[in-house]
């Protein structure tokens, strides 16, 4: 456990309030989505605010990107890892450890930014395609009304 003050949480009281079955964050917890919980004696598991946090994350992502679970791991590893990052500044650290640390900073985002990326190109993709849908459908419904005009207009 991170700090006996930190409160935890069972599965059932994180499933409510994330909007996810317990079987989901079983799931999450298995493709490593989700760290391995503490547990309680007799084998509850125990999830920190951090866990629920990640858990929102991972909804989030998939409601907004429609993306992998795959995806989502490496994006939210990501984000960890620019936490884990931020920890680690050290103002009176030399430039070369500055740099470092920034370039890594840099290859995160830069992962996290491919995955959007991509994910917005299929989206422009699928919304080229909608839109000449509805351009059809509307020139279809404009030659329907011209019918119509000239079926009511008496010979």
């Amino acid at each position: 456990m991170a700090e006996s003050n930190e409160a935890y949480l069972q599965i059932g009281e994180v499933a409510e309030r994330t909007g996810v079955t317990q079987r989901t964050l079983r799931f999450y917890e298995e493709k490593g989505l989700l760290r391995p919980p503490s547990r309680m004696d007799g084998g509850f598991r125990l999830y920190s605010e951090e866990d629920v946090k990640r858990v929102e994350m991972i909804r989030r992502l998939q409601d907004l990107l429609g993306v992998t679970l795959a995806d989502i791991k490496e994006m939210v590893d990501a984000q960890e890892m620019l936490r884990e990052l931020r920890a680690q500044y050290r103002p009176e650290a030399g430039v070369e450890e500055k740099r470092r640390q920034l370039r890594k900073a840099i290859d995160v985002v830069q992962a996290q930014y491919a995955i959007v990326k991509q994910k917005c190109g299929q989206m422009e993709e699928m919304k080229g395609q909608l839109e000449e849908r509805l351009k059809t459908f509307d020139r279809w419904m404009k030659e329907l009304d011209r019918m119509d005009e000239k079926e009511a207009v008496p010979s």
